[in-house]
């Protein structure tokens, strides 16, 4: 997801949590006490779903979590900008981040390129190879070992560890197997178990991925 896709979901939600705080009977009465418990769970969701998990954001969010619903929603609201303002700014990368997302950014625009030139199985490999790098970074980051015995893990592996290590879900564990999956049938010759389309999902996917999942 692009920076400025994390931004609209955010800016969204902060302007429905101001428009309700701003409302004529946000201080003296209480039947907006369901919506703010609404948007204050929406923006939780955001906050979280938009970061690293552990990240600073999602310990601020969870300082106030037993307050009252309007309470809640205005301190989520005031992490949400923060989050927001830090996007804009750039802030919320690390050098080694930076450094990784450029080199993967790299190898995703030629295997866009290639794609867009009829070479899908060649795309298919680099941006599977990459998702592979970026697993392997991720474990590294995580505190997930990458080897046993003195021998590399398989990006499977991995990937189950990175799951059972919390740092994503059991959906994103799939999708990435799926993702390996069409990597191996390129790399093994399979090329008419895919097509073109699956493999700008592919691409877009992994991309996206890179993007919430910094390394």
């Amino acid at each position: 997801m692009a920076i400025q896709d994390m931004v609209k979901q955010l800016d969204e939600l902060i302007n429905k949590a101001e428009a309700l705080m701003d409302g004529p009977d946000w201080a003296n009465g209480t039947k907006e006490d369901a919506e703010a418990h609404i948007l204050a769970n929406r923006l939780e969701a955001a906050v979280t779903r938009l970061t690293m998990k552990g990240s600073v954001y999602v310990q601020q969010l969870k300082l106030d979590g037993y307050r009252s619903s309007r309470y809640r929603l205005r301190h989520d609201w005031q992490v949400a900008m923060t989050l927001r303002d830090d996007l804009n700014s750039g802030w919320t990368e690390t050098v080694v981040e930076l450094v990784h997302a450029d080199t993967y950014g790299d190898f995703l625009e030629m295997a866009d390129g290639l794609l867009a030139k009829g070479y899908k199985d060649a795309a298919a490999v680099i941006t599977g190879t990459s998702l592979e790098v970026h697993v392997r970074a991720l474990c590294a980051k995580n505190g997930v070992t990458t080897a046993v015995a003195g021998k590399p893990k398989k990006a499977d592996t991995m990937n189950a560890d990175l799951k059972k290590a919390g740092v994503y879900d059991g959906l994103q564990q799939k999708q990435i197997t799926a993702w390996m999956d069409l990597r191996n049938k390129a790399a093994h010759g399979d090329y008419g178990d895919y097509d073109d389309t699956q493999v700008r999902l592919f691409i877009d996917g992994v991309q996206a991925f890179l993007m919430k999942y910094p390394a």
